[in-house]
């Protein structure tokens, strides 16, 4: 028996709000996801994203209780197609009222790379490779 990676679960306080936000990022939820307590965006040849409510998650898990505290221990990497592409939606996103944690930089390591927050606080990374200094 040998498991395979299959998706990412984000439990969510505000479905609308997440689906709204994912879907500006590409993930295709099905039209009527934002009223689900469970949502699933299957992506091209790669895992699901599946969102539940914390309503949902208590329904199975009753002493489950949202993360407190600063920060994430959770994000979401997303590989966009060149440098402008992360600065272009990490400005759209911030002007549509998500955070933006960190603004876009060329990072040591040969991307372009910036990190914004989804409606719960989790990061969402935005990142391009560089192209090769000449």
């Amino acid at each position: 028996m040998s498991p395979r990676f299959d998706a990412v679960g984000l439990v969510v306080s505000d479905m609308a709000a997440s689906v709204a936000f994912y879907r500006r990022l590409g993930f295709p939820f099905p039209e009527g996801a934002e009223e689900q307590p469970h949502a699933e965006a299957a992506t091209p040849g790669g895992p699901r994203l599946l969102l539940d409510t914390e309503e949902t998650v208590r329904s199975f898990h009753p002493g489950w209780r949202p993360p407190s505290g600063h920060g994430s221990r959770t994000s979401l990497a997303l590989r966009c197609d060149g440098p402008g592409e992360v600065d272009a939606l990490y400005a759209e996103l911030v002007d549509a009222g998500c955070h933006g944690e960190l603004k876009p930089w060329d990072a040591f390591w040969g991307q372009r790379y910036a990190v914004v927050h989804d409606p719960d606080g989790n990061g969402v990374d935005l990142f391009a490779p560089l192209p090769a200094a000449g």
